[in-house]
């Protein structure tokens, strides 16, 4: 079982190594609750255990604050590293190394891009009451965005709706190609484990 922000590139790395898995997807929406995830991973392993051999956790600790690990340990599965899945796509260092180098970094994945119009504006009201925006980036000097595609002309897609996600909260964007590498050695991990 996945994150859902992480879904549809596990399973393209799953696809392209002919791993037998099937991803299950919660929704992507938990990580604005990530007091939710705990419970809700517990309910879908529990559920997927009735017809497969093995269930791992497709997700960072996202903000659980160890609580996920907690669940891991009592249903004895295996979770992804790290405390996110910035540091899944760009390494742990490279991504604290953004944050000392810039405290005031947001930083978007390719699904972030495509969905912050939904994710972020609307899920935060952004859309309804815009004066919200100093409330919840007034502290953020600049967005970095961790591109996954190597596609070109997904790239160029996605590069506009990153500018716009932005331009929306009045940020500057940088650009930083991470591609799946990061995801593909930790899936890779819990797959041959």
């Amino acid at each position: 079982m996945a994150c859902g922000a992480i879904a549809q590139p596990a399973a393209e790395v799953s696809a392209r190594h002919t791993w037998p898995i099937d991803v299950h997807p919660l929704n992507p929406l938990l990580h604005n609750a990530p007091g939710r995830i705990p419970g809700e991973v517990e309910r879908l392993v529990t559920e997927l255990r009735e017809r497969y051999d093995r269930v791992v956790v497709g997700y960072a600790d996202c903000g659980t604050y160890g609580a996920l690990d907690e669940v891991c340990e009592r249903l004895a599965v295996e979770r992804l590293p790290g405390l996110h899945c910035y540091d899944l796509y760009a390494g742990a260092e490279r991504v604290q190394a953004a944050f000392e180098d810039e405290p005031g970094t947001y930083l978007l994945t390719d699904f972030l891009v495509k969905s912050f119009s939904r994710t972020v504006i609307q899920e935060l009201g952004l859309d309804r009451w815009p004066e919200l925006r100093d409330d919840y980036f007034g502290h953020y000097t600049r967005i970095v965005w961790l591109q996954q595609t190597e596609d070109a002309d997904e790239q160029a897609e996605l590069r506009e709706l990153a500018q716009r996600a932005a331009e929306r909260i009045g940020l500057p964007l940088q650009v930083r190609h991470t591609g799946l590498t990061g995801l593909e050695r930790a899936l890779a991990g819990l797959v041959e484990a």
